[in-house]
């Protein structure tokens, strides 16, 4: 992806490709009964209870272990119920049942 910037000095413009996280990036994900706890590739935790995502948590325990990491670890994905959750969003502790 690339994103088009002005460059103030010179009013030039100049394509420069987007940020892409290489550390918060997700290595793993699991699930008790009330969390869902994402492991990243440099070793954090993330926990969030999974009630904070309707479909996850509505979903049986199977489904839920049936995630994709995609983007080298950026985003979540669970095909059979059409979940897709941010790495990003996790960890900017988004509550999606308070707003």
């Amino acid at each position: 992806m690339s994103i088009l910037i002005e460059r103030s000095s010179k009013r030039k413009l100049k394509y420069r490709r987007a940020f892409r996280p290489t550390t918060a990036l997700a290595k793993a994900v699991r699930f008790d009964d009330d969390m869902m706890t994402v492991t990243l590739q440099d070793g954090r935790l993330i926990g969030v209870p999974v009630i904070w995502f309707p479909l996850l948590h509505e979903a049986t325990p199977e489904l839920r272990e049936k995630v994709e990491i995609g983007g080298g670890g950026v985003s979540l994905h669970w095909p059979e119920i059409d979940e897709d959750i941010s790495v990003a969003g996790l960890l900017a502790g988004a509550d999606t049942q308070s707003t």
